[in-house]
């Protein structure tokens, strides 16, 4: 894969502490590298496709940002699975039911009334309800007793903060701009809503992990997430959707139809020349 990532030692102890079992680790891991890298791949569709030609580059930088992030998750993982599978093993040769990103991340952008081509207020809203959520999350893991954990969430909540920025400034545009882009912005909000609650979720997080400070409970997260997106949504002028509906199974490995075209499309090349390099 393309992207920056840090250079990974071996897997580091816990300050002071040995590490938890690893296959608790490496599933934690791979749920958050899993988020990032699924959702690069839909970010990076809006290349040559966003509403103005600085948006383009803007949602390419936001695609390379969580693709870095995936980078170093799963390279860590691969290390803490000690199976010899690298990020690319890890990213390219792995099936649908083994990756555990929520099903926020890995639906296309279609509009809400169902016609296929991308909707950007969908974007928009998928962007600030996963970037808000990162952030916190990210926030949190800094000071993970996982040195690499830590070390790779002081970067990446850098990056995700002005993910959160971008999204935030969007929404209020269209959200308090025209009728018509106040309508559609409501619309994408209403079609993604559903698909929140699932960040929040444990199904990945060993209670080990939360025991030896490694990881992060999500449901801590879910208060300072629900404040800010609130605020937000108040500010544009838009509405929190009624929709008691929460759909879930993506952190188990049920993913929705689209996940499997998805894939597909991520990993052809890589299944049809195993082993090539270029």
């Amino acid at each position: 894969m393309t992207g920056a990532a840090p250079e990974l030692s071996a897997p580091a102890t816990s300050r002071g502490a040995p590490h938890p079992d690893s296959p608790a680790l490496f599933r934690y891991t791979v749920a958050l590298a899993d988020d990032a890298l699924i959702s690069a791949q839909r970010m990076g569709e809006w290349i040559a496709s966003a509403p103005q030609l600085e948006e383009d580059v803007a949602l390419g930088n936001i695609a390379l940002d969580l693709l870095g992030q995936a980078r170093s998750l799963l390279t860590y993982a691969g290390q803490v699975e000690e199976s010899g599978r690298d990020e690319d093993a890890l990213a390219y040769f792995r099936n649908e039911r083994e990756f555990l990103n929520v099903q926020l991340v890995e639906r296309s952008y279609d509009q809400p009334d169902g016609q296929r081509g991308g909707d950007f207020a969908v974007a928009m809203a998928r962007l600030l309800m996963l970037s808000t959520y990162q952030m916190e999350l990210y926030s949190w893991l800094r000071t993970s007793t996982d040195e690499t954990l830590s070390a790779i969430a002081a970067k990446a909540v850098k990056e995700v903060d002005y993910h959160r920025d971008h999204a935030t400034m969007w929404v209020l545009r269209l959200g308090d701009g025209t009728e018509e882009s106040h309508v559609r912005m409501q619309a994408g909000l209403d079609a993604e809503w559903p698909y929140h609650r699932e960040l929040f979720e444990g199904a990945h997080v060993d209670p080990a992990l939360l025991e030896a400070g490694v990881a992060v409970d999500p449901g801590l997260l879910r208060e300072p997430w629900d404040a800010r997106v609130s605020q937000v949504l108040a500010q544009a002028t838009l509405g929190i959707p009624d929709v008691r509906r929460a759909v879930t199974g993506g952190r188990r490995g049920v993913h929705t139809e689209q996940m499997g075209y998805l894939l597909a499309e991520m990993q052809h090349l890589a299944r049809s020349h195993p082993g090539a390099t270029w």
